[in-house]
């Protein structure tokens, strides 16, 4: 694997490439960079995405059939592991690279393609229907009738910053990481800026926190700065609990060391010796790379104690979180960091004065602690000059949904919610009419078809009533129930309340009943059901104003914007539910209704015997009848129907 080619020694490396000032670099340097990016090679390269998605697509499979074919064949190449490029639905994905060409990418690759893939590429014949395009390159000659990943609608229509190196470079290699210039920052910064200097180049950057309200990250970095204390305290959140959104996590299994080094430079501006990677337990290969990141920059001098002789001490732990949604609140994850059960605090005092073990402590998630080193390396005003006016740079995003594909995005600050949806994503699936995009997780809210010309930036979202929040985007067709979707929400919060406060924890309860009694047909239609049926949802909208202005923290208070932004936005699909008891796109189970055509019936008896609660009667040869307060609409009967004699209603 080209991760394990290395220089002399590492203080050669960081002699030659962390501290040059120009790209005139030693000859041996220039020579084992070249191999470590893919340029000066003399045998073929393969790489595989190896992350969470390809996994489960098969990429460890996929990885012993290019092995077997390799040794079949006897032929002599290198296959390295990397990231993920963002595009979740085409995994696994891979890249063949022979001398003097450039790098070829293939989509959707099986075992049981791979051998006419590598055949056709090994003798310049290209299999059309997995490739996905090449990259440019000035030295390197092109594939014929390949597209450039530039000219992608994917890739040509994001700024990517952040996700520069996903799914280019070996997330286990430091070498690699370095070769793309990581490091440098940090290691500039050490040596050339003082703690409140780089603060002050983070406050006039106006960049604001990727994970909640947008607050200006400099700022929040100065509190604690400033205030008086012996031990000070960096977390970096990489809990991601929120049901569609995967950014942090493919963030860390694709370009780990670029994590590392937004938290060394975040935590030398602090006066942090201490820094803690709060994560899920179960994200096992984003830890494995991240521990490993860690032990490799430790390895380098990058970490530990008297980092590259500065006198500055540095520690990265990894926390392992339950992953319970809660813990996205600062307060309460630092309650669980503290090894008590998870759950917020009143504010003030804020954790930038008094936080983790009473000390001053700061929370960022992880794509907010990795656009510093992107700060420090392009600069101040080069950084502002990306973005509106009051957001400044990129937003990272997770697309899933109704849309062709399931994706990580990073736009530009102010780029329309119609582009991403429709041009990075690839529209909407099998030509089906746009409804809605769910922005922010179970606290987020929707956007119609009306909001497609909204710019991405924390003012203009939050204008039509919503937050970024997380920046998930769960996309909505014509197929989608606005209700079903609400009610998913409502029961995830009512399951992850802390319990705490009584707004959040009754409220969470007591709306996802609402929304549960809408969605089915009342059993007593003229009794005291029906009767606390309409009651529950007249109050449904006031009861989620009151938990929006009492709940103790901002995760409680933002529960029910699931609810008031759809009651505001599809309000007819509500009544659609409660007057008329019908679900236009089909998806409330509860309220379907089944009838029999007797005139296709051919009493052939077997949705009868299908039918869980014996709610269809009839003889043999005889027309069926469905008795409608016993049925449940299931549909089994419908999916068991030879001869089309039921209608769904």
């Amino acid at each position: 694997m080209l991760g394990k080619v290395n220089f002399k020694n590492k203080d050669f490396l960081i002699q030659n490439v962390l501290k040059s000032e120009s790209e005139i670099l030693e000859k041996e340097v220039k020579e084992k960079l070249g191999i470590i990016q893919r340029k000066n090679i003399d045998k073929p390269i393969i790489t595989i995405s190896i992350n969470s998605t390809s996994i489960i697509s098969g990429a460890h499979n996929l990885n012993k059939s290019i092995n077997d074919y390799l040794i079949d064949r006897d032929i002599e190449a290198d296959i390295v592991s990397v990231g993920s490029l963002g595009l979740c639905s085409i995994e696994p994905v891979i890249s063949v690279q022979i001398p003097g060409k450039t790098q070829l990418f293939y989509k959707n690759v099986l075992p049981e393609n791979i051998i006419s893939i590598l055949d056709g590429t090994f003798n310049n014949f290209i299999q059309e229907e997995n490739v996905l395009g090449q990259l440019t390159d000035d030295i390197l000659d092109p594939w014929e009738k390949v597209p450039f990943f530039n000219e992608l609608a994917y890739f040509k229509n994001q700024q990517r910053l952040v996700l520069k190196n996903c799914g280019f470079i070996n997330p286990e290699s430091i070498e690699e990481y370095i070769a793309a210039g990581g490091y440098k920052s940090y290691y500039n910064v050490i040596n050339k800026n003082t703690p409140e200097e780089v603060c002050d180049l983070i406050e006039a950057s106006k960049l604001r926190g990727r994970g909640g309200q947008g607050y200006l990250t400099g700022k929040k970095w100065k509190i604690a700065y400033e205030t008086p204390s012996a031990q000070k305290y960096l977390i970096c959140n990489a809990g991601e609990s929120d049901p569609g959104a995967f950014m942090e996590r493919i963030l860390i299994e694709s370009d780990p060391h670029k994590v590392i080094e937004g938290i060394a430079i975040s935590a030398y501006a602090i006066g942090v010796q201490k820094a803690f990677i709060y994560i899920e337990t179960e994200y096992t290969l984003a830890i494995e790379r991240i521990k490993n990141a860690i032990e490799q920059a430790k390895g380098f001098g990058l970490l530990g104690h008297d980092i590259m002789k500065s006198g500055y001490n540095l520690d990265i732990v990894i926390k392992r979180g339950a992953g319970a949604y809660v813990c996205g609140e600062e307060t309460a994850l630092i309650s669980s960091l503290e090894g008590k059960r998870g759950k917020p605090h009143s504010k003030p005092p804020y954790p930038a004065t008094n936080g983790l073990y009473n000390q001053p402590t700061i929370v960022n998630n992880v794509e907010t602690l990795v656009n510093v080193p992107i700060i420090i390396e392009k600069g101040v005003d080069w950084y502002k000059s990306i973005g509106t006016e009051e957001s400044k740079g990129t937003k990272v995003f997770s697309i899933s949904g109704k849309v062709e594909y399931t994706c990580l995005v990073e736009v530009e600050m102010g780029t329309k919610l119609r582009d991403v949806i429709f041009r990075v994503a690839g529209g909407i699936k099998n030509e089906k009419r746009f409804k809605a995009v769910h922005i922010g997780g179970p606290s987020g809210g929707c956007l119609t078809e009306k909001h497609l010309d909204t710019l991405i930036d924390y003012e203009s979202v939050m204008l039509t009533g919503i937050s970024l929040g997380s920046a998930s985007m769960v996309v909505l067709d014509e197929d989608n129930c606005i209700i079903d979707l609400v009610k998913y929400f409502m029961n995830f919060m009512q399951h992850e309340s802390c319990g705490l406060c009584i707004p959040c924890r009754e409220g969470t309860r007591r709306m996802y009943e609402i929304l549960k009694s809408i969605s089915k047909r009342p059993k007593d239609e003229n009794g005291h059901t029906t009767l606390q049926r309409f009651k529950g949802v007249m109050q449904l909208e006031s009861l989620a104003e009151i938990l929006k202005d009492t709940s103790m923290c901002g995760l409680g208070k933002k529960a029910s914007n699931p609810v008031l932004s759809t009651l505001k936005w599809f309000r007819e699909e509500y009544e659609d539910h409660i007057f008329e008891r019908k679900c236009d796109a089909g998806v409330c189970q509860e309220l379907k209704t089944f009838e029999i055509n007797i005139d296709a019936c051919t009493g052939c008896t077997l949705c009868a015997k299908k039918c869980p609660t014996g709610a269809i009667f009839g003889t043999v040869k005889s027309k069926h009848f469905i008795v409608q307060d016993k049925c449940i609409g299931c549909g089994i009967c419908f999916e068991t129907c030879k001869f089309s004699a039921i209608v769904s209603k």
